[in-house]
């Protein structure tokens, strides 16, 4: 790591800390912020960078709903792939994605280690059940890459098994494009510095310790072989039908807004004309009674 006088570094990771939590405010700010918003906000000091993230992030949200309801209309099938080290921000770009979506349509398929019986199956197999039907999104967040990455590094699997793999995911991969399922592959690149202060930005926040597993503080450890077994991957898996992309994820905002721009690139959508939606009339009964409930089932009201 570069080597930074003691006060200079300590005030740099207060600052990155505090950008952290920012990011963490920012993310509920999310949920809540519409076009009209982001107009009235405009003159309460917010700024400009923060402003325009939020409205290309809603402008990019609002198109993928147009992707979802074409894929819906027209039966696609897509698969989309995020792969990369820990606390690369996998995750956040995976719940900027799915946040305005149907979770009948787009879902998250984030599959924990295998179990006894699992481990004696084909290595694929239970994978392939969390495969998309007719239009559906399904987004892995990691995959059947664990074996090149953290079983690799890990050693969690065996040479064979790690050479069999690379032997085999080519043509799954093209069978499954065969099949009419679009594979789009993402790699969410950081830097040594980069992840080290996500890892001490977890460590002392109560709300992300949870995180922080033996494993990540592994990875850290561990980072030039989960970067020569990256470098592998990328190298015997970046086929035609299925390729690698690479998404520069130092800065959280921006890896999202590219990721989400580039995945709506690699799909010819287009936006599908609905009927439009009348509200019936209320039907009001003259015999009916609404009964008064009881103050023993009611939430206490403490906000």
């Amino acid at each position: 790591m570069t080597e930074v006088p003691g006060s200079t570094r300590e005030m740099w990771e207060r600052n990155r800390l505090r950008e952290d939590v920012l990011d963490d405010i920012d993310e509920e700010i999310e949920l809540e912020l519409d076009d009209s918003r982001l107009g009235a906000d405009k003159d309460r000091g917010t700024p400009d960078s923060r402003r325009t993230y939020f409205r290309e992030l809603l402008r990019l949200q609002g198109e993928l709903v147009k992707l979802q309801d074409w894929i819906k209309d027209t039966g696609h099938r897509l698969v989309v792939i995020c792969e990369g080290r820990d606390a690369a921000g996998k995750g956040g770009v995976i719940k900027r994605i799915t946040q305005r979506l149907n979770p009948r349509i787009c879902r998250v398929a984030a599959l924990p280690a295998p179990n006894d019986r699992e481990r004696t199956q084909w290595y694929f197999q239970r994978y392939v059940s969390h495969l998309p039907a007719a239009g559906e999104i399904v987004l892995f967040d990691r995959s059947w890459y664990n074996r090149a990455g953290v079983e690799r590094v890990m050693n969690f699997c065996t040479d064979a098994e790690y050479e069999e793999f690379f032997r085999s995911v080519p043509e799954f991969e093209r069978m499954l494009v065969r099949s009419g399922i679009q594979i789009i592959k993402y790699w969410f690149s950081i830097s040594d510095d980069e992840q080290e202060m996500r890892f001490r930005a977890r460590m002392e926040d109560p709300l992300k310790q949870w995180k922080l597993s033996p494993m990540d503080l592994e990875s850290r450890r561990r980072w030039e072989s989960y970067t020569l077994a990256k470098e592998i991957m990328l190298e015997r898996s970046n086929i035609r039908e299925a390729p690698w992309w690479i998404v520069p994820a130092d800065d959280k905002k921006k890896a999202r807004l590219n990721c989400i721009s580039h995945l709506l690139s690699q799909v010819p959508y287009q936006e599908i004309q609905k009927p439009e939606v009348r509200l019936p009339e209320r039907v009001f009964s003259p015999d009916y009674l609404r009964q008064p409930v009881p103050d023993s089932m009611i939430v206490p009201q403490q906000y």
